[in-house]
Order: structure tokens, then sequence, then C-alpha cells
């Protein structure tokens, strides 16, 4: 059975267990604020359900807690920025406050990361560019997981988009989505309730369909957006491919089948390309296109026509990207977050480890 916990007592024990690990009180801020948005939003698989898996690549020491984040190629418009190794929750929004920067000079900003680890949700940080008035992207490459289209060998990860895009009245449209049928966290959530996974999100080791939960343990895969060819696997094969190659075949990080993997006891891959995982993002300036005042009165126009498209039976209403999470922000701060039962557990193990305080009611 599910606990629920406040929003200020998650992030009180998620901040001490940052400042634990050696980071700055800054950094341990800024981890703390990326990892509980997800959290917050509905996306359990990427919060503090990861914690603890931070916490083990940090002891092997593939995270460096006091990283020295630096920018190691730039002009106007564009930037490389070398991670040191540091927590993709803090390495991400270095880059893209640098992103940011760059489209308040010149129009645009774009960024790739290398050296570099798992950096929670990408929405987090493409929203980042909503606050200056700005179109917002964010991608990552992530552990190898994925069979391309024909395959039974892992090549991709994951490897999600997000776009977020500023509206007037109405709340932003912000797209945060895997490049697979299903994220690899949703699947750690099936096996924590030991339920199995719906057809087309995995392969077995012999590239047949299996709804086994535990499959990637098995040799098998994650499939690509679509799940097959027939319902469109090779486009989201192609997706999965494109934030590879801006995110890490640009930035100089380890793509493919060398990008390094989340759990700690999995080996780093041999003859790894380049250095760390890699993430791209983009900022875009408005009013380097058009006024923003009209353009964000259009997005209006286009979110409430979308909203005002008729239903299809069985559904009350059509959504737009970024609904569903911002009800569950608004349900989680109201009344707690929900965290199952082996996370608390694994939460626990965590803070009798690290010798930090377990949350009391």
């Amino acid at each position: 059975m599910d606990q629920t916990f406040s929003y200020a007592s998650l992030y009180a024990f998620t901040k001490k267990v940052f400042l634990k690990m050696g980071c700055s009180d800054v950094d341990a801020t800024t981890a703390t604020n990326v990892l509980l948005s997800a959290d917050l939003r509905g996306i359990d698989s990427h919060g503090v359900a990861r914690l603890s898996g931070y916490v083990r690549l940090w002891e092997v020491e593939r995270i460096n807690a006091t990283p020295n984040i630096q920018v190691v190629h730039e002009t106007p418009s564009t930037a490389v920025v070398d991670g040191d190794a540091g927590l993709g929750l803090v390495v991400a929004p270095f880059a893209m406050k640098i992103a940011i920067e760059k489209a308040k000079q010149v129009g645009t900003g774009w960024v790739s990361v290398r050296n570099t680890n798992h950096f929670g949700i990408a929405g987090y940080h493409a929203m980042m560019a909503l606050e200056n008035e700005m179109i917002g992207m964010a991608m990552t490459n992530a552990s190898a997981l994925v069979a391309p289209t024909f395959s039974i060998e892992r090549m991709l990860g994951t490897n999600p988009i997000a776009v977020a895009i500023p509206a007037g009245e109405q709340p932003p449209f912000v797209a945060d989505m895997a490049t697979t049928t299903a994220a690899n966290g949703k699947l750690e959530i099936l096996q924590r309730k030991n339920a199995e996974a719906p057809l087309g999100w995995v392969q077995d080791k012999d590239g047949h369909a299996s709804t086994d939960a535990n499959i990637l343990k098995k040799e098998g895969a994650l499939l690509p957006l679509g799940s097959d060819r027939e319902h469109g696997s090779h486009k989201g094969y192609a997706l999965g491919a494109i934030v590879d190659i801006f995110s890490a075949v640009l930035s100089g990080g380890s793509y493919g089948p060398w990008a390094p993997p989340f759990p700690a006891y999995v080996p780093m891959p041999e003859n790894m390309p380049g250095k760390g995982l890699g993430h791209f993002f983009g900022a875009m300036r408005i009013d380097a296109f058009r006024p923003a005042a009209e353009f964000k009165s259009h997005m209006d126009n286009w979110i409430t026509r979308f909203r005002n498209a008729k239903p299809a039976s069985g559904h009350d209403r059509v959504l737009i990207p970024g609904d569903p999470e911002r009800a569950y922000e608004k349900e989680r701060m109201e009344k707690g977050i929900p965290i199952v039962t082996s996370v608390v557990e694994d939460l626990k193990t965590v803070a009798a480890k690290l010798e930090v305080d377990w949350i009391t009611a």
C-alpha cells in the first residue's frame, strides 16, 4: 500500500541526502528541485524512486558531487558543456541557463552537454525557458535498453524529448515524452507492484513480444515508440536516434550502446567513444520570430480550440500536453505525494546508510 508524504518533508529529506553525498548547498537545492518536480507532476518513475540510484552511482565514484562544470566550446548562439561527471540534476540546469542567456543576446541558444549523468525529467529543464518568455527544448540520451526496429540488440536509451511553449491566459503547452512506447521507469513501477507490462512495451531476447515486466533482466529489450514496424516503431527508433546524436555525438558524450548505464552494478561499456551521458538544450526567444504578445494570443487560441475539439465516445474532453501533470501538481501539493512501499523501504535504507533522519509524521 502506498504511503503519502508532504512535499516539504520529502524535499527536506532529499536535500539532506544530496548534502551527505558532498554536494554544495546550492547544488543540493537544485538537484532536489529537479528530482521532486517529477513526483509533483505524477512522473513517479523519475522522482525520489531514483534517489538511491544516484547514491549508488556516487558510491562507485561514477558521480562527482563537486564537479567543475565548464563551457569547453562556444559561439554566440551555441555552447558545449563538460559536466565533469556531475549529477545531471545539477549539470542540466547549468546548461539550460546558458541556452537562455544566449537566446537573450542573439535570439536562440543551443547547448550540447557531455560527461554528465541522468538528469531527471526533461520537462523541468525545458520549462525553465517559460520564465523568460521563451520556448524551451530538452533531450538526453540514456542507458541502452531499447532495441531498434528489426533488432534484438539493445542500442538506444529511452531518450526523452521535452518542449515547453508559453501562452497568454492559458497555461503553457508542455510535452515531455520518452521515444519508447513506455519509459523504463514505468516498467520499474510495474516490477515493484508485481504486475505485467502491457503488450507492446517490451520484447524478449529473441525479439518476441512479451508482457514480463522483468524481461530486461532476462536479456530482453524495451521497444521504440510504436512497438513494432506495423505500428510505426521505425518512427520511434528514428526519434530516439536523433536524441542520441544531438545529445552525445554532437557533444562528445558516449552514444548508442556505449551510453553509461544508470544501475551502478552494471559494468561500464568497453571502448566508450566519449565521456558520460549527453544532453541537448534549446531556448528560443519568441520575439525573435514575431511579437511575443501576438504569439501568446494565438497560442491561447490554439489551446482553446484543441480543448474544445469534440471528444471521442467515452471521453469527457480533449487534453493538451501538460494538463495531466498540472492536475497532479495541484493535487499533490495539497494532499501529499504517494510513494509505493518498496520505494519507501529503499529510501529508509538510504537514510540509515547516510545517517540521515527518516521522515517522521
